[in-house]
């Protein structure tokens, strides 16, 4: 008879990590050059129902975000944490389903040696620890090299979402996370 270890009987979770700027909402546009305050959030077409086809697929759904802007004085912590909640608050009105496990920020400068800032994997993996999460079995989504780098590190699929196809690292790339979604299984 096979001997069995109990960490093999442990069903594993799989999620889908997104960046928040570019991915979720605006940035650099017409309305808003950077999300500083909870009115500053717009959600990019397809969002909400993007993150809600990830959940019914059997996905946890996190953001992981670089936030330097409070280590360089620009917002709060609290200030962060407010415009975080705003959003998910944004989401759910377009889609009830558009549920966000948890959002991740590394709030450290440019410059700081710390395993958290992306290009690092340190906040994939730590959540990753904390849900028991599969990163084989999940995707890092973003809209930088710096997010792919991340999935990369972590051992995750990826996925560059850009307005323009280009060389990249990423295992597959898309105009937005709604077209993502309906690629991911």
């Amino acid at each position: 008879m096979k001997n069995i270890n109990d960490h093999e009987l442990i069903q594993r979770n799989k999620a889908v990590f997104l960046d928040r700027d570019g991915v979720i909402n605006e940035i650099l546009s017409d309305k808003v050059k950077f999300v500083n305050a909870p009115e500053d959030v717009y959600l990019l077409p397809g969002t909400a129902d993007a993150i809600a086809s990830f959940r019914e697929k059997g996905y946890m759904i996190f953001v992981v975000t670089n936030q330097a802007g409070v280590s360089l004085g620009y917002m709060s912590h609290t200030l962060l944490n407010t415009i975080h909640n705003h959003l998910e608050k944004e989401l759910l009105k377009v889609n009830a389903n558009a549920v966000i496990k948890e959002i991740m920020s590394c709030t450290h400068n440019l410059n700081a040696n710390c395993n958290c800032r992306k290009p690092n994997a340190g906040m994939l993996i730590t959540l990753a620890e904390k849900y028991n999460i599969s990163l084989d079995d999940s995707y890092m989504i973003g809209d930088r090299e710096s997010d792919i780098d991340a999935g990369i590190k972590a051992g995750t699929k990826t996925i560059l979402i850009t307005q323009q196809i280009m060389e990249t690292k990423a295992d597959e790339q898309y105009y937005t996370l709604l077209e993502a979604s309906s690629h991911i299984i």
